[in-house]
Formats: C-alpha cells, structure tokens, sequence
C-alpha cells in the first residue's frame, strides 16, 4: 500500500530547541523543492491505494536516495547516519523516536520500481523547473562518457574459473532443495583453482624467451580450462533437466527455493556457454566481438569500451551521454549498451528537450564524435538554429572559414565544460562506477545521480 507523507511530528520536537530543528541551508532548499505531491506519482502504478502493507513514507525514501548520492553513502551507512543525526532526521520527515527505514527496505523500493519511477522523478523535476522558469535553452552541450560496470578485469581464465565455481555451488543449492538428488556431478572447483594459479605463476616470468614460453604455457592452460568449463556446463544441464521434473512435484517454499535454483543454473550455463566461445575465439587467433563479448556473469550487459582514455584505454560498462545548459542543469541523459555512436544519440536528445521545454534550444554544441552533416541537418529540422560541431576528417575551405568564426569557437570552447560536468557526476553522484547490475540497474543509478544533482541546481537557482 503507498504511503505519500509521513505521520503527524512526535510530541519530543516540541521540547527540542529550535536551534536543532533548523535545516542546513542546502538541505533547507531542497525540503522546499522537494514538498511537492508530484513527485509522488511516478510510484503510484508499483503500489496499491488500499491493500497490501504499508510502505514507508516516498517522502522520506526521496530523501534518503537523495541524501545516498549526495553524499556517496551505502545503504547501511545511510541508515546508520540518519538515525544519528538530528537534521537528517528532520530532513526525511522521520519523526523523533520513530525507526529509520532498513537499507534492505531502500533496496527493495528502488528495484521495484526501477527505471520507470526514476525517469518519472526526472521528467516531473526538470517540468517543475520549466515552469518556474529556471530553465534556460538558449544553448546546450553534449557529451558521452563510459559508466564502469560493478566488475573485476575480466580475463577468460578468471572468468571460466569463476563459471566452474558457480556452477558448483549452484548445483548444491539444487540438490539441497531436493531436485536432481541422484544425478552424478562433479566438483570441479579445485581443479579450476590449481590452473588459475598456475596461469598466474606463469606470468611473473621476465626475459623475451621466458615470456614466449609462458604465453605457451598460459594457452595450453587456458585450453584446460575450457574442457572443465564444458564438463561443468554438461553436468549442470544434466541437473535443470532432472531438477525440472523434481520441481512439478514439490509444493510450498521448497517449490519455490528450487526452481530459483534451477533458473539460476540455468542463466548461469547460457553465460558459460558465451564465455566458452569466446575463449576458443581467441585461442584460435581471433578476436572476439566486442559488441556481444561477456565479460561477466553477474553482470551480463556490461561490454568491453574504448574511448582513448590514457589510463584506462579499455574500460567495462556502458556509455551514457550527458547534455547540460549553461546553468548545469542536466536536460537530458541516456544509457546504452556497448559502445553505440555518438552522433545517432544527440537528435534523440534534443527532440526530448524540445518536447519537455516545448522549444528547441537556439544553439547545440558537441564535440568531433558528432561532426557528421546528417546529425546537423537533423538538428536544423527539429529548429536548432546554431549547430556548433566540428565536422570529422579535414573540413573544406567553406567549412574551414564557418569553424574559424569566433562564435563558433566560442560554443566550441564552451562546450569543453561539459567534461567538467561529467567530471563531476563521477566524483559526487556515482557515475564513476554503478552498484546495480544490468542495463536497467545502470539506469536507475544514474538517474538518482542525475535526481540528486539536478535538485542542488535547481534547488538553489529557485531560491
């Protein structure tokens, strides 16, 4: 059942002095901006009016997910600050000697209601803005950046160890439920753990020589690895099968923990079989493609993205593309998978803008990626006047004069902002890494990064 605000203030406030029971200014604007019922209803299609049990307050999940990103908190350390700290307190609409919610309790509104409800807080954010118009589109910047997914380096004998381990235990946990008790399997954890290792003692050599010999030994190991992976995967279908007919049988929370087990089993071996693949791939002397390549079972969405970073020339996760105004206000952002072109993306994003502001911003500036001539035509069409981009490969004379205007340079140089934007996101709102799994989990962590950030802009230009 939804509940929207919080019960009447505890009879404690009153004896409080009134020294503790104001706000931090930055706090203190965002409360305003935030007591507003529209926010509300983007939760409303998750939860029953009537029936069901009482969630706690959106009001006072808003603002812990607010006070989360804001200050790079966890789940548990969020909690744990709250109910330590009276303006906090205050700020969630906690009354005194009320409990603060359980982390699991944040956890399980924020998957559950997932990407809708937090693209619903956006739009219903930045339409409040347009109304009290505090948003300017007198020009606007974009720009991509790669959000790492919650994974180690991916190499494919750490991978393939890692499928033997979970397939192991995944296989207990069917068996433990009752299903496929007397299917024969094989634990192959140790075995997979002794070539881990030896791989890794391989590489410590040094010499040209002793380096070739490792590579050697390194591919031969690897092969190994690839015959108890598919020797793994052969006992666990084997397993689902044999499990699935056990599940009909079964009844109540035992029906329910095996077929989790089962559908885990069986995600787990359509990874494996990707990991395998790909690994023969490259044990062939190819290359696997980076647009399908898996580089991890938790994770199977995130893909390998080179952006020409001098630290990090390979990075894993998904490109995000930010387009901010002159007041940082964060207009529009998407998330996708792979590493897609940055041209297609920015028409899409504009229409978005002139759909939410109901005008066209007057000028667009980006970088190189985008120079193509289509990209501008399309802008031009959806009645951006000025299109400030650098077009790709070496420019005419007639496009040379254009790109040497000052106006132009101007947007240009202006538009180097948006990697400070970008910047800033990664340091201060969690862009830098996503917690949540998943194309859908990367959605909805940057989309409270984005909330929580667009809320201090707005916040304080409304102010």
């Amino acid at each position: 059942m939804l509940r929207t605000v919080s019960d009447q203030p505890s009879l404690w406030e009153a004896l409080l002095p009134a020294e503790l029971l104001v706000l931090p200014a930055e706090l203190a604007r965002v409360d305003a901006l935030l007591d507003d019922p529209v926010f509300f209803a983007p939760f409303g299609e998750f939860f029953d009016e009537r029936l069901g049990r009482p969630s706690i307050p959106m009001e006072t999940y808003l603002r812990m997910m607010f006070l989360k990103f804001r200050y790079r908190l966890g789940y548990e350390a969020l909690c744990r600050e709250v109910a330590d700290s009276i303006s906090w307190q205050r700020f969630c609409r906690i009354s005194f000697g009320s409990r603060v919610p359980h982390p699991t309790t944040l956890m399980k509104i924020t998957t559950r209601c997932g990407e809708v409800a937090v693209s619903g807080l956006n739009q219903a954010l930045l339409a409040k803005a347009v109304d009290a118009k505090l948003v300017k589109t007198d020009k606007v910047r974009a720009d991509t950046t790669v959000v790492e997914a919650d994974v180690s380096y991916p190499t494919d004998s750490g991978l393939l160890a890692k499928a033997v381990t979970r397939i192991a235990r995944t296989i207990a946990r069917v068996k433990a439920a009752g299903g496929a008790t007397r299917t024969l399997t094989t634990d192959r954890r140790r075995a997979a753990g002794r070539r881990v290792r030896a791989i890794a003692a391989k590489l410590k050599l040094r010499g040209a020589e002793q380096r070739e010999q490792a590579q050697t030994a390194v591919r031969r190991i690897t092969g190994e690895l690839v015959d108890l992976a598919g020797q793994a995967m052969t006992d666990a279908q084997a397993v689902v099968r044999n499990g699935r007919r056990a599940a009909r049988k079964a009844s109540g929370q035992v029906k329910g923990r095996l077929r989790r087990a089962l559908n885990e089993l069986d995600t787990l071996v359509q990874c494996t079989v990707k990991v395998v693949a790909q690994t023969r791939t490259r044990l062939a002397g190819g290359t696997p493609d980076s647009a399908t390549r898996l580089v991890s079972l938790n994770d199977p969405d995130a893909r390998p993205i080179v952006k020409g970073r001098l630290g990090k020339p390979v990075e894993f996760g998904y490109k995000a593309q930010v387009v901010d105004n002159v007041d940082g206000i964060i207009l529009d952002h998407n998330i996708e998978i792979g590493n897609p072109a940055d041209g297609p993306q920015l028409a899409p994003a504009i229409a978005r803008i002139k759909t939410l502001t109901t005008k066209a911003p007057r000028a667009v500036t980006a970088d190189r990626g985008y120079g193509e001539a289509t990209i501008q035509k399309d802008l031009e069409t959806l009645g951006v006047s000025y299109v400030a981009i650098p077009r790709k490969g070496k420019p005419s004379a007639a496009r040379r004069e254009i790109e040497h205007r000052r106006a132009f340079q101007e947007k240009v140089k202006w538009r180097t902002g948006c990697e400070g934007r970008i910047s800033h996101l990664k340091r201060n709102f969690g862009w830098n890494r996503t917690r949540l799994v998943t194309i859908e989990g990367a959605r909805i962590w940057c989309g409270h990064g984005v909330f929580a950030h667009n809320l201090i802009k707005i916040a304080i230009l409304a102010a």
